[in-house]
C-alpha cells in the first residue's frame, strides 16, 4: 500500500508542480497589474521581485545543495548570465510593460502561444523533428498556426462586452479598461509576444544547463541573483533621473514584489527545473491556459476588468491550437513504463543494461525533448 501511494505521488508530482506554478502566476498577474496601476515602474518591479527571490532561495541553496553543487566553470557562468538576462530581465520587463498597455487577462491569454513558440524554436535549431506526412507533425504545425491566429483575434477584435453580475457598472469606474485602446492592445501584444520568445529561449537553455549543473536550488538562486543585478542596470538606464520610483511602502507594490519574487521566480524556477528533468520543457509550457482561466475570473472580480466576446473567442482558438501542439508532441516520445523490466525474462532484462551492469535506458540520446 505504501509503495502504491509513493508510486501515485511520483506520477502526479509533475502535474501538482505545474498547476501550482499556474495558480501562482494567476495571483501574480492580478497583484502586479494592481501595482502597475498605482504607478509602479515595471523595471523597478522586476528588480525588487528578483531581490526578494534571491533572499528567499539563497539560504536553501547554500545548505541543501552543498554536496551536489558542481564546480563553477566559465561555460556554466556564461549560461547563468544569459538565463538571468532572458527571463528575469527581457521577458518580465516586456510582459509587465505589455500588461500596463492592456489588462491582466489579456496578458495571461497572450502567453498561451508560449508552447507553440517553444516548439517552433526547437524545430528551427533541430531539436524537434517534423515530418509533414505524419498526422502528429501536422497536428503540431496546424496547432501552431491556430495559436497565432487566436492571438491576432484577441488583439484586433473586441466585440461586445459580456455583462457579468459582478462587473455590471464597472465601466463607469474605469478600473479595468481605461486606456486599453486597439492601439495599446497591439503595442502590448507585440511586447508580450517578444517576451514569449525570450521565455522560450530561457526554458530551452535551462533544460540544457541542468545537464551540466544539476543542482536546481543553486541554479535558481544564481538566476535570481543575476536577474537582480542585470535588472538593476536596465532600470537605471531606462528610468535614469527618477530616484523617486525606487521608493516602496507597505502597500500593493511591496506585496506584488515579494509575492511574485518568492512564488513566481524562486519557487517557479526550482519546480520548473525538476519537472523538465522528467517531462521536458513543452510539458511545463502546456499548462499556460490554466493561468488564463484563473486570471480571467480573478481580474473581473478584483480589478473589475471587462470581459469581451472577441477575447473569449480568441482564447478558445488559442487553447484548441495549443492542445493540438501538445497532442502531437506527446506522441513523439513515450517513456517506457518503470515497471516494464519487472515482467521481462532475465535474459531480456540483461539487454537493458550495459557491459558495466548499469542501466542505459537511452541515455546515449542527447537530443532534448522539447
Amino acid at each position: 500500500m505504501k509503495n502504491q501511494m509513493l508510486s501515485l505521488f511520483n506520477r502526479t508530482r509533475p502535474f501538482i508542480g505545474v498547476i501550482f506554478m499556474q495558480v501562482g502566476f494567476a495571483g501574480m498577474d492580478v497583484l502586479c497589474k494592481a501595482a502597475l496601476n498605482k504607478g509602479m515602474s515595471p523595471y523597478v518591479l522586476v528588480v525588487y521581485r528578483h531581490a526578494a527571490a534571491t533572499i528567499a532561495m539563497a539560504p536553501f541553496a547554500v545548505i541543501l545543495d552543498k554536496k551536489i553543487r558542481p564546480k563553477m566553470t566559465l561555460a556554466i557562468l556564461t549560461k547563468l548570465l544569459l538565463l538571468g538576462l532572458l527571463e528575469p530581465v527581457i521577458d518580465q520587463n516586456l510582459y509587465f510593460i505589455g500588461m500596463k498597455y492592456t489588462t491582466a487577462t489579456f496578458a495571461a491569454a497572450m502567453y498561451n502561444i508560449l508552447p507553440a513558440i517553444t516548439f517552433l524554436m526547437a524545430w528551427i535549431i533541430r531539436l524537434e523533428n517534423v515530418n509533414l506526412k505524419s498526422i502528429r507533425s501536422l497536428a503540431k504545425v496546424i496547432g501552431t498556426l491556430a495559436t497565432v491566429a487566436g492571438a491576432m483575434v484577441m488583439t484586433l477584435i473586441k466585440g461586445p462586452i459580456l455583462e457579468l453580475f459582478w462587473t455590471k457598472g464597472a465601466e463607469n469606474h474605469g478600473h479595468g479598461s481605461s486606456g486599453t485602446t486597439t492601439h495599446n492592445s497591439i503595442k502590448g501584444a507585440l511586447m508580450i509576444t517578444a517576451g514569449c520568445f525570450s521565455w522560450s529561449f530561457f526554458i530551452i537553455l535551462q533544460a540544457i544547463t541542468l545537464k551540466a549543473y544539476p543542482a536546481e536550488l543553486s541554479l535558481t538562486a544564481w538566476i535570481c541573483f543575476f536577474g537582480t543585478v542585470e535588472g538593476t542596470l536596465a532600470a537605471l538606464i531606462m528610468e535614469r533621473g527618477k530616484a523617486s520610483i525606487w521608493a516602496i511602502h507597505w502597500d500593493t507594490k511591496l506585496v506584488a514584489s515579494v509575492y511574485s519574487g518568492i512564488i513566481c521566480s524562486g519557487l517557479t524556477y526550482y519546480i520548473q527545473g525538476i519537472v523538465m528533468k522528467d517531462r521536458g520543457p513543452v510539458f511545463v509550457a502546456a499548462f499556460s491556459p490554466l493561468c488564463m482561466v484563473i486570471v480571467a475570473i480573478m481580474s473581473t472580480i478584483i480589478l473589475a476588468e471587462q470581459m469581451y466576446l472577441g477575447r473569449i473567442i480568441g482564447a478558445i482558438i488559442i487553447i484548441g491550437g495549443l492542445y493540438l501542439v501538445v497532442w502531437g508532441k506527446s506522441k513523439d516520445h513515450k517513456s517506457p513504463s518503470p515497471s516494464t523490466d519487472e515482467h521481462l525474462p532475465p535474459a531480456e532484462q540483461t539487454n537493458n543494461t550495459g557491459s558495466n551492469g548499469k542501466e542505459n535506458f537511452g541515455h546515449e540520446v542527447t537530443k532534448i525533448d522539447v
